[in-house]
C-alpha cells in the first residue's frame, strides 16, 4: 500500500484528551490511540477534575489492557516550592508506567530525567519550539517528541521534520481551544485574578469583552464595536483541521492532538470517533476521505464548539478569521449520559439500561444512542425509574442514577444524547 503519512509511524497517533477516568474510558472505546491526562498537581489544568494516583493507575491499566497508550502532562512552569514534590511525583510516576510524561520547564525536565529514567520525556507546546534547532536541542537531552507551538506552519513544520532525526518524533494540535498568547505562556490570568496560567490556574480571560480607556478619563470607558455584542479582541476561534489531513501527512507529524482536558466525555467520543474515521478513510484512499467529509462535519458539530480556524498552518491568520466574536459556544446535541449497564430481566423493553444522567430529558422524548463503531440508531424514552426505584416522568437533576427503558438496544459504553 502506498506510504500516504510521511512519518516514520505507519500512521499517525491521534491523541486525546481526558479529564477523569469516565472520559478516558470514552476516549479509549471510541477510538484513541493515545490519552493524554493530569494528576492532581503540575498539569496546566488544576480546574480539571484531573486524577488521583488510584485513577492514574487504573486509567493506565484500563489504557493499556486494550493497547492504548497514556501520556501524563507535568509541564507547569514550577517554582521553587514546586521541586521536592515534584521529585516523588516523578518517582510515583515511574512506579506506574505511563507511556510518556509531558514537561515544558527544564527544571522539571532534569527532575524527570533523574526520577522516572524510564519514562520517555514529550516536550510540551508551552515550551515554545518554533525552530527544528530546539527540536534538536531537546533531542539532544534524550527527548523521544516534541510539540509544536501554535505558531508554526505546516511549511515550517515540513522543514523540522527534514532536520531532525528520524527517531524524534513531531506532535501538533489539530482541533480544540486557542490560547490568544504566545504558545499559551498567558500572563493575563495572573495579572488580573492572582491564578497563574503558566501554574495550571487560568480564568481564560482571553474569553472576557473589553473596552477602551484614557488614562485621563478614568471609568469612561470606549467599546471597540465588532458586533452588537461586544468586543472580544482576544477569544479566539476554535481550531479544525479535518477538512485538512492530506497537508498534516505531508508535513510529516506523528502525533496529531486534540485540545480539550476540561471537556465532557460527549466532546471526547464526538471529536476522538470523528478523527479516527477521518484518519482511517485517508489512509485507505482519497476518495473515501473526501466522501466521509460531511459525516466528520457533522459529528463534530453535535459537541460545544466555537467558530472554526485553521490557525497559523496556512500562514498568519487575518483577524477576521481569527478572533470569535462572542464568548458563548454552540453546540448540534445535547449530553444525556453513558450506559453504565445493560439489565436484560424478563419483560422489559428492548432497551433497558442504567445511566448517571447528565441533562434534563423526559419520557416520550426520542434520543439518539451513540456507538463507537458509528452506527448510531434513534431510540424512544418509553420509561424510567429514579434512584429509589420509583416511575418517573423526566430526569430533570444532573447527577442523578436513572434505569431508562428504550425501544431500541444500547450497550455498555455507548452514549446518549438528544440531537437538535
Amino acid at each position: 500500500m502506498e506510504k500516504r503519512w510521511k512519518t516514520t509511524r505507519p500512521k499517525p497517533e491521534l491523541l486525546i484528551p481526558a479529564k477523569d477516568l469516565e472520559v478516558l474510558r470514552t476516549a479509549v472505546n471510541f477510538g484513541a490511540d493515545a490519552v493524554y491526562i493530569g494528576g492532581e498537581a503540575f498539569s496546566l489544568r488544576a480546574k480539571a477534575r484531573n486524577f488521583s494516583p488510584d485513577d492514574m493507575r487504573e486509567g493506565i491499566a484500563y489504557a493499556h489492557e486494550r493497547g492504548v497508550r497514556v501520556h501524563v502532562a507535568a509541564n507547569i512552569y514550577a517554582h521553587n516550592q514546586d521541586l521536592d514534590e515534584a521529585k516523588s511525583y516523578f518517582e510515583f510516576l515511574e512506579g506506574i508506567r505511563p507511556d510518556a510524561v509531558l514537561i515544558a520547564d527544564p527544571g522539571m525536565f532534569m527532575l524527570a530525567r533523574e526520577h522516572c529514567p524510564g519514562i520517555p520525556i514529550h516536550i510540551s507546546t508551552q515550551a515554545n519550539s518554533t525552530n527544528y534547532g530546539t527540536f534538536r536541542f531537546w533531542h539532544s537531552l534524550g527527548a523521544s517528541r516534541v510539540v509544536c507551538a501554535r505558531e508554526l506552519s505546516l511549511r515550517e513544520i515540513a522543514q523540522i521534520r527534514e532536520n531532525t532525526p528520524g527517531d524524534l518524533e513531531i506532535e501538533a494540535f489539530i482541533h480544540g481551544a486557542m490560547c490568544i498568547s504566545y504558545s499559551g505562556r498567558c500572563l493575563l490570568s495572573a495579572w488580573f485574578t492572582g491564578r497563574d496560567a503558566n501554574r495550571g490556574a487560568c480564568t481564560h480571560p482571553c474569553r472576557w469583552k473589553y473596552a477602551v480607556a484614557e488614562e485621563s478619563r478614568p471609568g469612561e470607558y470606549l467599546p471597540v464595536e465588532e458586533n452588537e455584542r461586544g468586543t472580544y479582541i482576544f477569544n479566539s476561534r476554535d481550531l479544525c483541521m479535518i477538512d485538512h489531513l492530506p497537508e498534516l501527512a505531508r508535513a510529516g507529524i506523528d502525533s496529531l492532538k486534540i485540545e480539550g482536558r476540561m471537556k465532557t466525555a460527549l466532546y471526547v467520543a464526538s471529536i476522538t470517533r470523528a478523527y479516527r474515521r477521518a484518519i482511517d478513510d485517508y489512509l485507505e484512499s482519497d476518495e473515501k476521505y473526501t466522501a466521509g467529509m460531511d459525516w466528520y462535519r457533522r459529528e463534530i458539530r453535535k459537541c460545544t464548539y466555537r467558530d472554526f480556524t485553521t490557525g497559523f498552518y496556512f500562514g498568519r491568520p487575518d483577524t477576521q478569521s481569527m478572533v470569535y466574536t462572542d464568548n458563548t459556544y454552540s453546540s448540534d446535541a445535547v449530553f444525556l449520559g453513558i450506559v453504565e449497564e445493560v439489565r436484560e430481566e424478563a419483560g422489559d423493553a428492548p432497551g433497558s439500561v442504567v445511566i448517571h444522567q447528565k441533562n434534563k430529558f423526559s419520557v416520550g422524548d426520542t434520543i439518539e444512542i451513540m456507538r463507537p463503531d458509528g452506527k448510531d440508531r434513534q431510540a424512544r424514552v418509553l420509561g424510567m425509574r429514579g434512584g429509589d426505584g420509583e416511575p418517573v416522568t423526566c430526569a430533570p437533576h444532573p447527577g442523578e442514577r436513572i434505569r431508562l427503558f428504550l425501544d431500541a438496544q444500547a450497550c455498555e459504553g455507548d452514549l446518549l444524547r438528544a440531537v437538535r
